[in-house]
């Protein structure tokens, strides 16, 4: 397929309510020789605000050039937004319009059921599991669909993306955007690019099917991409210039222990089945390194991507049920984890960049 003249990035912070950090390696940095990347985003509801502060504190960087990113979910969120500010204002256009996103749903968040309880704001905790309005809409999933539930098919988070996104920019953007839904018919992912992203393909991506109805396009209904690809690597591979993709995990991979509760039990396998096409794709780069033959084969092409991992502690201290708590304060502690994750793997991983993968993916073939 054809491929497109890498982006460019003004590289300039934005007017955030923080101010940037600037290392002596990052000074260093920025007199390195300009490298083509893409991203791969993970989805995970407001836990995507962990996203929003790596892709801040990765924009910064006036060396990296981000030629195209693959989302779903709230990472195909945060890829719209970032994608449409970059075609108004460069590295530093897709940081206000990041920040303006994520205040439009802290906004709308005010007046959502969904809220913790005084214990839990006494107590410090994110959780929403002893949250009234919470336990009950939990039990009614079960019992009842979102057609029964919500027969309307209201979505607040409409107008917040139509509010924060100018689709027509969008299609015109310098970051090619790859957005992945899941076929309810056939429970295949769809890849949607730049220019067939509308609302409805950002709500399709991010359609939970005990919450929301299914999003009708095209004839077809649609439900969360995560299903399908969380995110899709394979556009990345097929129709970007760029060889080094830099993931940004939000469902953890492993976790300690065995669940107990039914919570934890419904949590590890939201995050277990979110994972696993992930997980294929990138096994099967791993065993493409041992066996495809070097050339212009797509075999050869998924071999040399070079995959680099932005690591975090916090997603694995929370549960299923702060993915719905979208208060500013939970928010903003999210993103300034995401800049401080971002921040280190940079340190300790940024050399790689344009070299070598940093993460070693023979682990995977492990036990296969």
């Amino acid at each position: 397929m054809p491929r497109r003249t890498p982006a460019t990035s003004a590289g300039q912070p934005s007017g955030t309510d923080r101010e940037p950090s600037r290392s002596p390696e990052s000074n260093e940095d920025a007199r390195r020789e300009p490298v083509l990347i893409d991203l791969a985003l993970q989805g995970g509801g407001s836990h995507g605000a962990f996203t929003w502060g790596v892709i801040d504190r990765l924009l910064e960087e006036d060396w990296l050039r981000i030629d195209g990113v693959s989302g779903t979910s709230a990472g195909a969120m945060n890829a719209a937004v970032m994608a449409d500010g970059y075609a108004s204002g460069g590295a530093e256009g897709a940081r206000a319009a990041l920040d303006a996103y994520w205040r439009h749903v802290a906004d709308a968040a005010r007046f959502s059921p969904f809220q913790r309880s005084p214990i839990d704001v006494l107590l410090g905790r994110w959780t929403l599991d002893t949250s009234p309005m919470f336990i009950a809409m939990d039990l009614m999933s079960r019992l009842y669909s979102p057609y029964d539930l919500n027969p309307g098919g209201i979505n607040p988070l409409r107008a917040v993306l139509e509010k924060a996104i100018d689709f027509d920019r969008l299609k015109t953007s310098p970051v090619k955007v790859f957005v992945t839904a899941t076929n309810v018919r056939t429970g295949r992912g769809r890849v949607f690019r730049n220019a067939e992203i509308t609302p409805d393909v950002l709500l399709a991506s991010a359609c939970l099917p005990t919450l929301f109805q299914a999003v009708e396009i095209d004839g077809e209904s649609y439900w969360d991409g995560g299903y399908a690809g969380n995110p899709t690597m394979t556009p990345l591979v097929r129709e970007l210039d760029s060889d080094d993709t830099i993931l940004v995990p939000i469902n953890p991979v492993e976790r300690p222990g065995t669940p107990r509760t039914a919570a934890e039990i419904l949590n590890r396998l939201n995050e277990v089945s979110f994972n696993s096409v992930l997980l294929k794709e990138l096994r099967m780069i791993a065993l493409l390194r041992q066996v495809a033959d070097p050339g212009n084969s797509e075999g050869a092409q998924w071999a040399k991507m070079r995959i680099h991992l932005v690591r975090n502690a916090v997603l694995g201290t929370l549960g299923y049920s702060s993915k719905l708590n979208a208060e500013w304060e939970f928010l903003s502690m999210l993103r300034d984890e995401g800049r401080k994750a971002a921040d280190t793997f940079l340190k300790a991983d940024g050399h790689n960049i344009g070299k070598r993968s940093s993460v070693d993916l023979d682990i995977l073939l492990e036990g296969v």
